[in-house]
């Protein structure tokens, strides 16, 4: 005899008679990624030339540890997987706001250029400015809000609507890309190198300089986000729609459009552009979850999971920072965006 457990949607009613639904299952991914992604943060803490057993690993970062221990998990490798975490989570979460946005699943900052840009203006201080670690990661942040204005500001036509964004971002990407390369030719031999170097995208070295700036933006955007994904699951009805319903679709588009773009170019200032970890997540996340609408907290906890567990797998294959994390998201992503181009085509929407 088989027992079949089903998840349903339950609405729960607060003191002052506010009623909020719950979907049990994307509740439950939630929870799920959210223990992953802590599990796979203290095994990695735990890999590297000196390996560090999990039960040491949390006594040390529960303040017990012995002196050496203290320093390489607290000073070394905490501040890492902390960039790890917040950077698959800004991805992810990024990555979750544009493909809604676009209504379409192609709809990723790596698609649209924003990773591209945010090189170019590495690229710049790094090639014309030989500029340090710092200028590099604000020179990422202005290329990437830049390309992003850009890119809404071409895709305008009375609103800005899903394919358009689509094409525009690609057309944007290809120009962006052309002057990376010219950007590289111009370059001599030690800045062509530390430009490829952080191309690859990498979590290799991050240090607290690295977690404070990202943490502050989260801390902000991400509830703001939250605060709104009822008008971006309203707009994915349609413009008229949601207009009809009292959702500023405009307005809401903007704000949201601003907030991705910050959490891109944030990200990829702080580890390079990291590849597909913004176009996965959100697809993986709504797989979990078998939900409609953006998941915007399970792709930000699936982006997170799967930064570190991706970092965890290439130090683990390939021996510490042997193999930078961008690599092997850039493979493993790849795959998944020709699958995905695939099944689009069998379904007829492209």
């Amino acid at each position: 005899m088989k027992t079949t457990v089903k998840m349903t949607n339950r609405a729960i009613r607060t003191p002052g008679g506010l009623s909020v639904r719950l979907d049990v299952r994307a509740f439950v991914v939630v929870a799920l990624l959210l223990l992953a992604a802590l599990a796979a943060s203290v095994v990695l803490i735990g890999t590297g030339d000196f390996p560090i057993s999990t039960g040491d690993v949390l006594k040390t970062l529960l303040g017990n540890g012995n002196a050496g221990q203290e320093f390489i998990v607290n000073d070394l490798r905490l501040p890492r997987v902390l960039v790890g975490l917040l950077v698959g989570a800004s991805l992810g979460l990024g990555g979750a706001l544009f493909q809604a946005i676009s209504r379409n699943p192609l709809g990723s900052p790596d698609v649209l250029g924003l990773g591209q840009g945010a090189t170019a203006g590495a690229l710049v201080v790094i090639v014309l400015m030989s500029g340090s670690a710092a200028q590099v990661t604000v020179g990422a942040l202005v290329g990437g809000l830049v390309t992003g204005m850009a890119i809404y500001l071409l895709a305008w036509k009375r609103g800005v609507h899903g394919y358009r964004l689509v094409l525009v971002g690609i057309g944007v990407s290809a120009i962006v890309t052309a002057i990376n390369g010219y950007l590289l030719t111009k370059s001599d031999l030690v800045d062509a190198a530390r430009a490829l170097v952080w191309m690859t995208g990498s979590l290799n070295g991050r240090d607290w300089d690295q977690v404070w700036p990202l943490l502050g933006l989260c801390a902000v955007l991400v509830p703001l986000v939250l605060a709104n994904a009822r008008g971006l699951r309203m707009m994915e009805m349609g413009d008229d729609v949601s207009n009809a319903l009292g959702v500023r679709v405009e307005r809401v588009r903007l704000l949201l459009m601003v907030a991705a773009v910050l959490l891109t170019a944030t990200a990829t200032a702080a580890a390079g552009p990291v590849s597909f970890v913004a176009l996965t997540a959100p697809q993986l996340a709504r797989r979990l979850t078998r939900s409609p609408g953006p998941n915007l907290l399970p792709s930000l906890c699936m982006g997170a999971a799967l930064l570190v567990t991706a970092d965890w797998a290439s130090q683990r294959a390939f021996g510490a920072d042997q193999l930078p994390v961008g690599v092997l998201t850039g493979v493993l992503g790849g795959v998944y965006l020709l699958w995905l181009l695939v099944t689009e085509r069998k379904a007829g929407r492209i």
